[in-house]
């Protein structure tokens, strides 16, 4: 079992995203709204370049293992063009108000790779000023450029000029010794010798100086002037609506699986089986889900859903096993439509089958469910049987269209309190578990109270009605827990969609003609006697919307007044 949980994983989160798949499109709708929103309330941002050619005069040098090659270090005259000198020459250029440091912030310099050039670029939130910014930058730095090695050079012409009138100082000196001093001597030859070499030198800065005084001096040139943007750069709507997208998404899915992590309902046949740990014998869809006021046609959606269901649970009784006991996990009709059809299904095979309706109801809206589903009286029922008024035998009632099947309604519940836990209901369930035929016991759910847990002691086995979106997870491991500590085998689980709730204004009296009471020996012994006559209670009503006619109808109920020797049929 070990090696598939990865995959049980996977589908339990792709069950929960198709679940809540709502929240992650409203996430992802959120998102890409909030993109587009963003993208419309943040300033546009224009962009422009102009490309600088830069050019090497004597000054420049390049850091020994710099990363550009080459007698320029661009690494240096990037950094440069963001300067501050630079930048309040744009300033000037641009006649801007803005401070030189706020211009600098919004330029920046690229170096192309194996190139001596720089493209400055410039962002503005206007896109004229954006190409005056980088055309003026650009400007900016070249002029600067321009007037260092204009200034270093004219340092070195200074610093040669003043050599070279202090060796024609010494040279005039020397010239002045020379005509003194005696032909021939040595003083006369010192000093020719030191004429010589100082007219050297002062021949070799003068050439030096008339070289440097007709050099022209030129940092670079513009090869690329910037130009007028079309489009800003910024925001990129795409870009801000794709990614509120994703993070809307992201959130959705985080949304959608904390909403399954904490939502207790139970929503699909799948969460039965994998939240509560219950086998799904049978799930039932909004098609094929019996109605309030019928039974489902053999061979109906939902008809073969039961036939299924029937086979199944005949296949998982012992051979002993009698007495079936059909409890819902959350108030309402769930366990009855259940219940009802099961015993249905079982008495079409041609076996004897009693349903026993011990679902007491919660109001007067759900009052007789069974005798409405299968056209008996819903008087007298399991609550006079247990309270003694009536006998067993007067209170089974055979149903019209299924003659295998016979039925004791719940009868009058106002007296039938306490007893679900009465000797009399064993030594009933006894009686019918002797002759020989099935028993479906219709029970409150076991959040109700505790009547289906006194019940299922008394079953062989359980069947829990789930019905969705409205069990909870929590209801459902206790109604298990709570058939495992009486000893009841559970079966498994039938799974119903929602259930409409019954209007207050839909009338629920019976619509048909019942038949006339099931006679018992005593019975027939009474009336053959002549002990007592025989009253018919007629009384109108209309069918349900769902009903076959709509229409107005007479209900006829036979009221048997005679007594018995021990004073049940009262």
């Amino acid at each position: 079992m070990e090696p598939s949980r990865p995959s049980s994983d996977l589908s339990h989160y792709l069950g929960a995203f198709r679940r809540h798949w709502w929240i992650a499109l409203v996430a992802t709708g959120a998102g890409l709204g909030g993109g587009a929103v963003l993208t419309q309330a943040m300033p546009k941002v224009y962009e422009s370049s102009a490309s600088v050619l830069v050019e090497s005069v004597g000054q420049d040098t390049n850091a020994e293992g710099g990363r550009t090659k080459g007698t320029v270090n661009l690494d240096t005259e990037a950094q440069l063009v963001g300067s501050g000198a630079v930048a309040v020459k744009a300033a000037t250029l641009l006649r801007s108000d803005v401070s030189p440091i706020e211009l600098a912030k919004s330029v920046s310099v690229q170096v192309p790779a194996n190139t001596t050039v720089l493209v400055i670029t410039f962002k503005a939130d206007d896109p004229r000023e954006a190409q005056a910014g980088s055309h003026a930058f650009a400007e900016a730095y070249l002029r600067n450029r321009e007037e260092t090695a204009r200034a270093q050079l004219d340092k070195r012409i200074r610093s040669l000029n003043l050599k070279v009138r202090q060796l024609t100082t010494v040279l005039t000196g020397i010239n002045a010794k020379l005509a003194v001093a005696a032909k021939g001597s040595s003083t006369e030859s010192n000093l020719q010798s030191l004429r010589n070499n100082s007219q050297n030198q002062l021949n070799s800065l003068t050439g030096r100086l008339n070289e440097l005084t007709t050099t022209m001096v030129g940092g670079g040139s513009i090869i690329s002037d910037s130009r007028l943007p079309e489009e800003p750069t910024s925001p990129n709507a795409w870009l801000n609506i794709g990614t509120g997208g994703m993070l809307g998404l992201l959130l959705g899915l985080g949304l959608a699986y904390l909403r399954e992590r904490f939502d207790r309902r139970l929503v699909t046949p799948n969460d039965v089986r994998d939240r509560g740990r219950v086998a799904v014998l049978a799930a039932l869809d909004e098609r094929s889900t019996p109605h309030f006021d019928d039974v489902l046609q053999p061979y109906g959606p939902g008809g073969r859903v039961f036939n299924r269901l029937r086979n199944e649970v005949l296949a998982a009784l012992r051979d002993d096993d009698r007495i079936i006991v059909v409890t819902g996990t959350s108030r309402g009709s769930a366990s009855t439509l259940v219940a009802a059809n099961l015993a249905a299904a079982l008495a079409r095979t041609g076996s004897d089958v009693v349903l026993i309706g011990a679902h007491l109801p919660d109001s007067v809206i759900d009052a007789a469910p069974l005798a409405r589903m299968f056209g008996v009286s819903a008087m007298p029922g399991l609550s006079d049987l247990l309270a003694g008024r009536v006998s067993l035998t007067r209170a089974l009632q055979r149903t019209p269209r299924i003659p295998s099947l016979r039925v004791v309604t719940t009868g009058g519940a106002a007296t039938a309190a306490g007893l679900m836990q009465s000797q009399r209901l064993k030594d009933t369930l006894q009686t019918l578990r002797q002759q020989g035929g099935y028993v479906v016991i219709e029970a409150p759910s076991t959040s109700s109270s505790a009547d289906a847990q006194s019940l299922a002691s008394l079953a062989d086995a359980a069947i829990l009605a789930v019905e969705l979106r409205r069990s909870r997870r929590p209801a459902l491991v206790d109604a298990t827990e709570q058939l495992q500590r009486v000893g009841t085998r559970l079966l498994g689980a039938v799974v119903l969609p929602r259930l409409a709730e019954m209007r207050p204004a839909d009338p629920i009296v019976p619509a048909i003609t019942l038949p006339a009471p099931i006679e018992d020996d005593a019975d027939a012994d009474g009336a053959a006697a002549g002990e007592g006559p025989t009253q018919q209670l007629s009384f109108a009503g209309r069918q349900r919307p769902g009903g076959q006619d709509g229409g107005d109808a007479t209900a006829v109920i036979d009221l048997t007044s005679a007594g018995t020797a021990d004073g049940d049929d009262k």
